[in-house]
């Protein structure tokens, strides 16, 4: 399995697969650990503040579960390695904080046939569903188009409750295992949502949409799409902010 992002969602992601007895868990990550991140990520602590977030997690798992095979990609995923990173596992754990960064794992995901366990947190509220399982719907089919360029707030602009991606990427955590072992009902074609003010869990049916120009009847995407995306900023331009958890 493939991790991107040791953040607030991989953090428990990690550490509940690394202690399930996951053989090798490849993780992507270029940043270093900050004190603001103590909050969430919770598979640091301050010793590790200034460290590469990979030698830290690393560290924290192989203390954990020493049979763990750890393979350190120390990159950011982009439109010319995604595709090159994701090949050999048998699954894609999206723990990303930013929508071109999931748009681009669920692409290389598809390309690479493999399935997409996608998580997201923002404020009180987060998502998880399974895509491109067992011919399911991808995140395109949920989301056709992201929206415009700099029209959006991140989840550390917004901020999140530190409990939040504890939960949300437990259940990420629970979907891989099933995907792994084949056993249960995935959230293919379905999206959980949570509201952890009012603790309500929600679903939606997510069904293949068979216009969708990554997995449609039609497409002819053999290679990662909207570049652009890839170079967009997240941040919002005044007066038009909107909060996304897409």
């Amino acid at each position: 399995m493939l991790v991107i992002g040791v953040g607030g969602l991989g953090s428990p992601v990690a550490l509940y697969l690394s202690a399930a007895g996951v053989g090798t868990m490849g993780m992507v990550d270029f940043d270093r650990v900050e004190g603001t991140n103590l909050q969430r990520q919770v598979i640091y602590g301050s010793k590790d503040i200034g460290r590469k977030k990979l030698e830290a997690a690393t560290e924290r798992i192989n203390d954990l579960n020493p049979d763990v095979e750890v393979i350190q990609h120390n990159t950011r995923l982009t439109q010319s390695n995604a595709c090159k990173i994701l090949k050999g596992y048998e699954v894609v754990v999206d723990c990303t904080d930013n929508i071109p960064a999931r748009y681009l794992v669920n692409d290389a995901a598809h390309l690479s046939g493999i399935p997409d366990v996608y998580g997201s947190v923002l404020g009180f509220q987060g998502q998880v569903s399974v895509f491109g399982h067992r011919h399911g719907p991808c995140y395109r089919c949920l989301y056709p188009k992201p929206p415009d360029p700099g029209s959006v707030l991140s989840g550390v602009e917004r901020g999140v409750l530190g409990v939040l991606p504890g939960l949300i990427g437990s259940i990420q955590a629970m979907e891989v295992v099933k995907v792994l072992l084949g056993t249960g009902r995935t959230l293919s074609g379905r999206l959980l949502l949570v509201d952890v003010l009012s603790l309500k869990f929600r679903e939606l049916k997510i069904e293949r949409d068979p216009r969708c120009p990554l997995c449609g009847r039609n497409a002819l995407t053999k290679k990662l799409i909207d570049k652009h995306l890839l170079a967009s900023n997240t941040r919002t331009r005044p007066g038009n902010r909107r909060a996304y958890t897409h």
